[in-house]
C-alpha cells in the first residue's frame, strides 16, 4: 500500500519549512577553506566576499549629484538650535532632516556628530521630539524614549535626522495606498524598476554623511550613528556598508531572519535584501562594521524581536569582534523593557569611542 503523502496548503508552512532547510552558503566559523591563514585575516578576507553579495543583492545605488542643500528654518530652543534642512539624495529625490545643534558651541569649534536615525512612524519628528503639543504623539515618544537626537545633543553631540523614503515628509500622506503597506508597494515598484527600497534608504544615509560631514560644526571623522527598530536596520546596513561611521548603536533590531521575518512577519519592504538568507544572516550584516564600536540594545519583553533570537544573532555577531582581537568594541545591553531606545549604556558608549 502507498504511502500517505501529507498535503500541504499554507503558504505560511511551506516558508517555515522552506526557512528550516535553508542554510547560508557564506556564514564564516573560522572554519573556511583559509583556515591555513591567521584567523583575522582569513575573516577579513570573508567580509569582503560578503559585503560584495550583499552590494549585489541591494542593486545598483543611485549615482552622486550636487547635495544642493538648503537650511529652510532656523529655531531657538530652550537649550539647542534646531534647523530643518533639505539636499538633493539624487536629482529626483530630496531629503529633508532637522540638524540639532548644542548652544554652548563656540565660534569655530568641531564636536562630533550623529546620525539619529527614525524607526517606524512619523519620521523624523519623533527622534527630534516635536509633538505638536498634542500628548498623544507625547505619550508616543515617551513610551519608545524615542526623542534620542535631543537626548544626544543635549548631551553636547551634534545630531541630524532625516526622513527615510516612505516616512515623515516623504511618506505621500497617511494612506497613499488605502490599507496597503506603502513599503511593501513602493518595493514592489522598485522591484520593477530594478531599485530596492532598502538600497535607496541606504544611499540616502550616505548622502546624509556627504553633507553633515561637510558642516563647519561637525568633526567628520568623528561621526556616529544609530536608531531604534526600522532605524536600527537602517545603522547595521549603512554602518555595514560606510565606513565613515566610526561608532554604531543598534537598538531592538538585532535578531535571525528566522525569528522576525519568516515566523513573525515583523517586517516590510522597506528594509529586507531578497535573497540575502541564503547567504546569511542578520549578524553577519552586522559583522561587517567589526572591528569598529558597535553596541546592540535589545528589550527582554520586546514581542516583536523576541530576545532568545537576539541572544543568538548576538553570539555570532560577538564571535567576529573575538576573532579580530576587538572583544571591548562591542558590547550587549539587554535591558527591562519593550521596543523603545534605553540608553543605558549608548551615552557613554559614544563618550568613549566618538
Amino acid at each position: 500500500m502507498a504511502k500517505a503523502v501529507k498535503r500541504i496548503y499554507s503558504t505560511i508552512e511551506y516558508m517555515n519549512l522552506r526557512s528550516k532547510k535553508t542554510r547560508p552558503r557564506m556564514v564564516f566559523e573560522g572554519k573556511s577553506p583559509e583556515a591555513c591563514l591567521p584567523a583575522g585575516k582569513a575573516f577579513r578576507r570573508w567580509q569582503r566576499r560578503f559585503q560584495n553579495t550583499l552590494l549585489e543583492l541591494l542593486g545598483e545605488f543611485p549615482g552622486k549629484s550636487p547635495l544642493r542643500p538648503e537650511i529652510l528654518q532656523r529655531e531657538e530652543l530652550k537649550d539647542h538650535i534646531r534647523e530643518k534642512v533639505v539636499y538633493q539624495a539624487e536629482p529626483t529625490a530630496s531629503i529633508p532632516a532637522y540638524v540639532l545643534i548644542p548652544k554652548d558651541l563656540k565660534p569655530g569649534e568641531k564636536r562630533p556628530g550623529l546620525l539619529a536615525l527614525h524607526g517606524h512612524g512619523r519620521g523624523k519628528e519623533d527622534v527630534v521630539g516635536i509633538d505638536h503639543g498634542s500628548e498623544e504623539i507625547k505619550k508616543h515618544i515617551q513610551s519608545h524614549n524615542y526623542d534620542y537626537a535631543r537626548q544626544f545633543v543635549q548631551r553636547g553631540f551634534i545630531t541630524i535626522s532625516p526622513d527615510f523614503r516612505c516616512f515623515g515628509e516623504r511618506s505621500d500622506g497617511e494612506a497613499p495606498y488605502g490599507r496597503r503597506d506603502k513599503c511593501n508597494v513602493n518595493f514592489i515598484k522598485g522591484s520593477l524598476l530594478g531599485a530596492n527600497l532598502l538600497a535607496l534608504n541606504i544611499w540616502d544615509v550616505m548622502r546624509t554623511i556627504d553633507y553633515f560631514s561637510r558642516r563647519a560644526e561637525v568633526d567628520e571623522s568623528r561621526i556616529g550613528c544609530l536608531g531604534l527598530s526600522f532605524g536600527g536596520t537602517m545603522t547595521l546596513y549603512a554602518g555595514a556598508l560606510d565606513e565613515r561611521i566610526k561608532v554604531a548603536v543598534v537598538s531592538c533590531y538585532l535578531t535571525t531572519f528566522e525569528t522576525y521575518a519568516i515566523r513573525k512577519g515583523n517586517f516590510c519592504g522597506s528594509q529586507f535584501v531578497p535573497g540575502l538568507m541564503k547567504y546569511g544572516d542578520v549578524a553577519d550584516v552586522g559583522r561587517l562594521i567589526a572591528p569598529r564600536p558597535l553596541l546592540i540594545e535589545s528589550g527582554r519583553l520586546d514581542k516583536g524581536f523576541p530576545i532568545a533570537a537576539s541572544r543568538k544573532a548576538y553570539r555570532h555577531l560577538k564571535q567576529a569582534y573575538d576573532i579580530l582581537g576587538a572583544s571591548k568594541r562591542i558590547a550587549f545591553d539587554q535591558f527591562d523593557g519593550g521596543h523603545q531606545f534605553s540608553g543605558r549604556k549608548a551615552f557613554d558608549w559614544f563618550d568613549k569611542w566618538l
